[in-house]
């Protein structure tokens, strides 16, 4: 009988993982700055901030702010890894920066802090680093990735993750809510901010500032605002813009597998077969055409959570997870899931596959145990387009962000009451600068 680990492996050979395209794991890494796993082994990527699952993970420049990364490698055997940071523009390409003026001391870390699994089926080993307790340190405000290679092989990633680093320079106040400039509480949520400077930095607003809007953390969503509508004295106002209104979508879907051998929230049954755990879930259908029904989640995000465990991290069980969406097929486009659970990407890891016989779409993936928040988005097919250029390459921020999105309204529909979360994020780009600053960063939840 195979151990449950190498059963997992099995599955997982010859598939690609979260952030894999076609591409080798070197090769993707060296075209891919979204926060991304490499290596097929390494799973379950979470980065926490302060100990806030729902803290955008923003640290502020010089203060005692912490972000967690966690991580899972599947098998029986630690290796020894380290970390490095690389600090990036707003539109997440390497800034012109040497390491020597982004990180204090030598820009490398050892990930010392790791435990086994504990009574699981699957066996992995669970790896965590704190980002203000260690040796890495940002010296300068931005955006941030944080990679993860063997300190045997240094030139290939295995895995990174998005963080940013702000100066707390601007104040930000800002709404969202139904009432739009393309109608009063239909399908549509706009926002209206205003920024005033907290220290004197000279600039000027209408040229050296951006404004980068994200709806629910999906980096597709991403907006850059380039000019204001006006300036007041030392306030900046950002009202009435057509990048400032937003489709409102719905409210993520859930379900829970914090037991393994009990069907939870969303679960239909659950099966044990060949030293492994499989949650079929209830199956789902568009929600396009129904009526608004309010949902408290969290937006996305996940939690690991093992009933009977006192550290899920190590605790938790990996579980054959299947999806099943029961719409028409889409003859123009991929139906993804949507989430933190896929890393906010678009792969084959995360992509549904119809079933003509049954004429449902599905999917089955291997998920640590926990409460898992989750949607639907088709991304409509372009002429040339590979996986290899999917979720995570970023335009300049001058282009226009949602030719690219995914499209969640498809399945899920729009409804102007959605409780959404917005982040904002204010850069300063100056002429001649060799790096774009983070002056200030706010999350906002929309208000119906």
């Amino acid at each position: 009988m195979m151990k449950s680990s190498s059963i997992l492996r099995a599955a997982l050979k010859g598939a690609l993982a979260v952030g894999i395209a076609i591409l080798s794991p070197a090769s993707a890494a060296g075209e891919n700055t979204a926060t991304a796993i490499f290596e097929p082994m390494l799973r379950t990527l979470t980065v926490t901030a302060n100990g806030n699952l729902m803290q955008d993970p923003v640290l502020r420049l010089g203060s005692g702010d912490e972000i967690v990364f966690s991580f899972d490698e599947i098998g029986d055997d630690y290796r020894y890894l380290r970390c490095r940071l690389v600090h990036c523009n707003a539109d997440w390409q390497p800034s012109g920066l040497v390491e020597s003026e982004y990180s204090d001391g030598f820009n490398y870390d050892e990930i010392e802090d790791y435990a086994f699994s504990r009574n699981t089926y699957v066996h992995y080993v669970n790896y965590r680093y704190t980002l203000g307790r260690g040796e890495l340190r940002p010296l300068v405000s931005g955006n941030y990735l944080w990679q993860v290679y063997d300190e045997n092989d240094p030139d290939k990633v295995l895995l990174q993750a998005r963080f940013r680093v702000t100066e707390d320079a601007y104040r930000i106040s800002a709404r969202a809510d139904g009432r739009t400039d393309s109608g009063f509480n239909t399908q549509y949520q706009q926002l209206q901010l205003n920024i005033s400077p907290a220290a004197e930095i000279p600039h000027n607003p209408y040229t050296d500032l951006m404004v980068e809007i994200t709806q629910n953390g999906r980096p597709d969503t991403s907006r850059f605002i380039m000019h204001p509508q006006r300036v007041e004295g030392s306030k900046v106002v950002y009202d009435h813009l057509p990048g400032l209104i937003f489709p409102a979508g719905n409210e993520y879907r859930r379900f829970e597998t914090v037991r393994s051998d009990y069907p939870g929230m969303g679960v239909d049954s659950t099966r044990y077969d060949d030293r492994l755990y499989h949650a079929y879930l209830h199956p789902d259908y568009s929600r396009a055409e129904r009526s608004y029904s309010y949902d408290s989640t969290q937006r996305g995000r996940y939690k690991i959570d093992e009933y009977n465990s006192t550290d899920p991290d190590l605790g938790g069980d990996y579980i054959m997870t299947r999806f099943t969406l029961d719409i028409p097929e889409i003859m123009d486009g991929d139906v993804y899931l949507e989430g933190d659970l896929a890393l906010r990407g678009y792969t084959p890891f995360n992509r549904l596959t119809y079933d003509r016989a049954q004429g449902v779409y599905t999917l089955e993936v291997p998920l640590k145990q926990g409460s898992y928040n989750y949607q639907y988005v088709v991304r409509r097919r372009s002429e040339g387009e590979s996986d290899a250029n999917i979720g995570g390459n970023f335009a300049n921020p001058q282009a226009d962000r949602n030719a690219v999105a995914g499209d969640a309204s498809v399945v899920e529909g729009n409804h102007y009451e959605t409780i959404n979360e917005y982040n904002i994020y204010i850069y300063l780009r100056q002429p001649g600068a060799r790096a774009d600053r983070l002056l200030g960063a706010a999350t906002i939840v929309a208000t119906p």
